[in-house]
């Protein structure tokens, strides 16, 4: 019995050993588990700001190439939480531009941030903003010691709009080409006569210089292109943001350039992938300088090749922040250096209002163009002209002359340009001294009072129709003339500051129908002219032209052109001598349209000189109207032959 309970006590003691042997190795186990916990650093993207991140202290690993322009910074030492994290961190010094760990301490807004240029970053200024940031390169040991058992580390917190899913927020980073896989060129491939061929000789070590006022590209990161600021496209936003409307100062544009542009660019293969670059740097140095806004310039960007794209609108980017992005992404097209085609392009479909055109405001087209066009350029430049848009070539590396016999059309820059006083017309010697042309052209399309092309033969006269309402035109014929008016009226753009519209009718008496002022649109001069009563009486055509010059051109704006168009269907009972040249002294040009029994030697006086340009005859009134594209033509090609200076 006895040996039975010592038997039993020992099997107790033993079972008491093993659970104490394994509840201490169950807790070191557990001990070995809660002094190991694994810190990840979170890695984010050079665009990714401060206000994104709830945190108010928080460790960070930032990738290389965050020194880049792109990357706005806001202040120095202390920045505003509008600012790119990373880019601030090398601003500050506390990073190279190849990446690191760094720690962000959250502080008080400030009344205001300095700007200033340092390590390579060139940072804003800002009048205020709720909340700022400093960065230090030290990561405490607070992010790296075991957390309380029980408790888990607290991570990097981005604010998200309410209703996207995390799912929908994920960043993913894009690989990043390397920076020699971007200057290269392609191999040459035969190409037709008149195509150039040359490369750029650039030495390896060459940068492009930005303007003054805009921050240099480090050599490093010009082949290296962020695939943008994809936590914010995905519903990320600072979170001032969040609660108020952003407070980002936010430009509406220089009120003294209020210009609608279209920059057509060469994206032919000629150029390679390093001269498309310089290309677009300097696309956005001119953006920049610009102040691209609502109440200012609008700026949009057509590339051309083989054929022609609309990269952007008018209406697609209204900051220079935004504009300089989607500079950024543009893709070289490849192909010929169709630029005549592309002139047509964006004369049909640019400025349009659909697409942003504002009206009130100049249309200026920026042609640039590698050494010369691989077509013509003069016939699509002239219909672009008489549409209201003025036209600026920019020739970079033009002709030498062992390579002009290439050259499709010789003196093509003058015969594309509104005047050839080189106002509208810049050469270039080399691609590298294109960002020294930022300021000059900057100053030329802001300067609106000598953007000559924007008065076109449809937008810029006072045309006053004179009609002969004798007995012997009769109320049918006279019904067939007034559709001749109606038709010619209808061709050309009518408002207050517009062409402006006028009628007179005569027999032995004259009778203004309408002046210049009654009338501002076009709806209601088509209906003015169809309310013209048929009035009959005798043929005065010498008094119907003097009381014309009084009652209707004495009140002709000074600006405008003075257009009296007569149509009459006879011989005049007065002498139409002494009008005619008190007309034509005036500075009135005059067409004479006869019908049936006009005397053709009354006409070539009426005319102004040379008369086969002025003067017409149709054998009947039914054949009227094969005379309005006649003489639409003309007085379009007379305005545009006006003397350049």
């Amino acid at each position: 019995m006895g040996i039975v309970v010592l038997t039993m006590k020992a099997s107790v003691i033993e079972m008491f050993l093993v659970l104490l042997v394994t509840g201490i190795h169950s807790n070191k186990e557990m001990t070995k588990k809660i002094k190991r916990p694994k810190f990840n650093v979170p890695q984010v993207n050079c665009d990714v700001k401060a206000g994104k991140i709830v945190n108010t202290e928080f460790v960070v690993k930032c990738p290389a190439g965050c020194q880049a322009p792109r990357y706005h910074v806001y202040g120095s030492d202390v920045y505003a939480s509008y600012s790119s994290v990373c880019a601030a961190a090398v601003h500050s010094g506390v990073l190279s531009n190849s990446g690191g760990k760094i720690l962000v301490r959250k502080v008080a807004g400030q009344s205001g941030y300095k700007g200033s240029y340092s390590n390579g970053v060139q940072s804003l200024s800002l009048p205020r903003w709720r909340e700022s940031f400093i960065v230090s390169g030290e990561t405490t040991k607070a992010y790296q010691k075991p957390p309380v058992p029980g408790t888990t580390a607290q991570p990097v917190t981005l604010m998200q709009v309410p209703g996207t899913t995390p799912a929908e927020a994920t960043h993913t980073t894009l690989p990043r080409p390397s920076p020699s896989a971007g200057s290269t060129t392609s191999t040459p491939r035969p190409q037709p006569a008149g195509y150039r061929s040359r490369e750029l000789d650039l030495r390896s070590t060459a940068t492009y210089t930005s303007s003054p006022n805009s921050p240099r590209m480090d050599p490093g990161e010009m082949d290296v292109w962020n695939p943008g600021s994809v936590l914010s496209d995905a519903g990320f936003v600072p979170k001032e943001e969040v609660s108020t409307p952003s407070l980002e100062p936010v430009s509406q544009g220089d009120p003294n350039c209020k210009v609608d542009l279209s920059f057509l660019i060469d994206g032919s293969s000629s150029l390679g992938k390093r001269r498309f670059r310089i290309q677009k740097q300097f696309l956005a140095d001119v953006a920049q300088a610009l102040d691209i806004g609502p109440a200012g310039p609008l700026m949009g960007v057509v590339q051309y090749g083989d054929n022609s794209a609309t990269q952007f609108h008018l209406k697609t980017h209204t900051n220079s922040r935004d504009l300089k992005e989607a500079i950024e992404k543009i893709t070289q097209r490849g192909g010929l250096s169709n630029a005549g085609r592309a002139i047509s392009f964006v004369t049909k479909n640019f400025f349009s209002k659909a697409n942003g055109n504002r009206g009130g405001a100049p249309n200026v087209a920026v042609v640039l163009v590698d050494g010369w066009p691989t077509d013509r350029v003069e016939e699509a430049s002239r219909v672009a002209r008489e549409s209201g848009i003025n036209i600026f070539f920019i020739t970079i590396e033009g002709a030498v002359e062992p390579e002009k016999q290439y050259v499709v059309e010789p003196n093509f820059a003058n015969k594309a340009v509104c005047r050839t006083n080189s106002f509208y017309s810049l050469s270039v010697q080399s691609w590298l001294s294109l960002h020294k042309m930022v300021q000059p052209l900057v100053k030329r399309v802001c300067d609106t009072d000598r953007l000559a092309c924007s008065k076109t033969c449809l937008n810029s006269a006072d045309i006053g129709f004179v009609l002969d309402g004798s007995s012997s035109v009769g109320t049918g014929n006279f019904r067939t003339v007034l559709q001749f008016v109606a038709n010619l009226s209808r061709e050309f753009e009518i408002s207050d500051t517009d062409t402006r519209i006028g009628a007179v009718q005569y027999t032995y008496e004259q009778r203004l129908e309408f002046g210049f002022d009654a009338y501002s649109t076009k709806p209601d001069i088509l209906n003015a002219i169809k309310r013209v009563g048929y009035w009959s009486g005798g043929t005065s055509t010498g008094a119907a032209i003097h009381f014309a010059l009084e009652q209707l051109f004495k009140k002709s704006k000074p600006n405008k052109r003075k257009l009296m168009i007569l149509i009459t269907d006879g011989r005049s009972y007065d002498d139409i001598r002494v009008p005619a040249m008190a007309a034509h002294h005036k500075g009135v040009i005059t067409y004479a349209i006869g019908v049936a029994w006009a005397a053709q030697d009354e006409l070539d006086v009426i005319a102004t000189h040379p008369a086969k340009d002025h003067a017409f005859f149709v054998d009947e009134f039914d054949n009227l109207y094969k005379a309005v594209p006649k003489v639409l033509q003309n007085i379009c090609t007379e305005f545009n032959s006006q003397p350049r200076n």
